[in-house]
């Protein structure tokens, strides 16, 4: 099935961030309600053609900042050679990070990251440090680099000036899709938050990825997320009830609109692997 285009019609919702008065938040409930889901090791083609079992970790992840790559070398000293297949010396973390720029990544190595085991490694396919977390009753996102378990979900800041003069933060939370990887995205062979293969979830990535997003948001914007994604879905419902469906692709998800039917999927935490 093709990807869906970049650019389609959004619903966007703001609202204030209960546990901060001067951040606002600013949700793409299009993306939210779509039903896509992590289909690692499921149907997941990979980022290149040539790599299909590496998902999209054949590229190294980037650390966010100094606080991200102290709690992966927390977790990353825990773990064995029988979990971590390109187990090293963590104690020195030249060992498993590079350089790119200023910026500090994870090691590629036999051409994915290094924390990526292979589909016959005895001690389970996918990205070590997940299966490390799952195994020990770890949330995913306390072990692995920020842009991992972020992903499908971007994150961006600015700084709004209104006409008195007065500021707030905005905090904006949608899809990544190829242009979050930057001009390098356009060139990935496959990706799938466009394509309708992922966007065979059983519940709304609101639902699936609720652990991420509380990570991102905080417990309280979550909550008002939550009231906004369900009265949206509301709207959707009623729309399919009147057969509207010229109305649709602005409130569905084109991927989520083209996605074969029924495909019951584990849900997103238990399935990533990545």
């Amino acid at each position: 099935m093709p990807e869906t285009p970049l650019e389609i019609s959004r619903v966007w919702v703001e609202f204030d961030d209960p546990a901060e008065p001067n951040q606002r938040f600013r949700c793409d409930l299009t993306w939210f309600t779509s039903n896509w889901a992590c289909i690692y090791g499921s149907g997941c083609k990979g980022i290149y053609a040539d790599r299909p079992d590496d998902g999209c970790c054949t590229l190294g992840a980037h650390f966010t900042d100094k606080d991200d790559l102290a709690r992966v070398e927390a977790i990353a000293a825990k773990m064995s050679p029988e979990e971590w297949q390109r187990h090293v010396d963590v104690g020195r973390a030249k060992a498993w990070t590079a350089r790119d720029g200023k910026e500090t990544t994870t090691k590629v190595v036999d051409g994915a990251c290094i924390f990526l085991n292979d589909p016959d490694f005895p001690g389970g396919a996918g990205c070590a440090l997940h299966i490390h977390a799952v195994r020990r009753g770890i949330a995913p996102h306390d072990a692995k680099p920020d842009v991992c378990w972020q992903l499908p979900i971007r994150r961006s800041y600015r700084t709004v000036t209104l006409p008195d003069e007065t500021s707030y933060l905005e905090i904006t939370l949608t899809e990544y899709d190829r242009r979050g990887w930057g001009p390098g995205g356009h060139d990935l062979d496959w990706y799938c938050t466009g394509a309708p293969e992922a966007h065979v979830g059983r519940e709304p990535l609101y639902r699936s990825a609720h652990a991420e997003l509380i990570e991102m948001m905080g417990p309280l914007a979550y909550a008002e997320l939550v009231h906004r994604c369900e009265a949206h879905l509301l709207s959707v419902r009623a729309l399919r009830a009147r057969g509207a469906r010229t109305l649709l692709p602005l409130m569905v998800h084109p991927a989520t609109l083209a996605a074969p039917k029924p495909r019951p999927v584990r849900s997103r935490a238990r399935a990533r692997k990545r």
